[in-house]
């Protein structure tokens, strides 16, 4: 089993940036492909970006291309998301998730388990 918990998150301005972490406990995690998964308010559940288990391989959703980045640290078990140029419409909780697999996937039902979510709110 693993266990995942999300922080960083909170109120920042338009332009402003944020890091969200994500630590994981439990089973052995540097095979784990990670994802992060956002969902607004009346909105279904989008994909954000992905990271392979060795951290080479990495997959942005267009809408954050070029303003998001994905990494991880398997030394100390947690994976970054540093937000920049944030946009009032990156307004959502934010999740981790982790998928039994070297590979990540942008569809939410390939991966094994999830954080609680933590909530990004931009102000315009």
């Amino acid at each position: 089993q693993v266990q995942l918990v999300e922080s960083g998150g909170g109120l920042v301005q338009a332009g402003g940036s944020l890091r969200l972490s994500c630590a994981a406990s439990g089973r052995t995690f540097s095979t784990y492909a990670m994802g992060w998964f956002r969902q607004a308010p009346g909105k279904e559940r989008e994909f954000v970006a992905f990271i392979s288990w060795t951290g080479r391989s990495t997959y942005y959703a267009d809408s954050v291309k070029g303003r998001f980045t994905i990494s991880r640290d398997n030394a100390t078990n947690t994976r970054y998301l540093q937000m920049n140029s944030l946009k009032p419409e990156d307004t959502a909780v934010y999740y981790c998730a982790a998928r039994q697999t070297p590979f990540g996937s942008t569809i939410g039902r390939d991966y094994d388990y999830w954080g609680q979510g933590t909530q990004v709110t931009v102000s315009s």
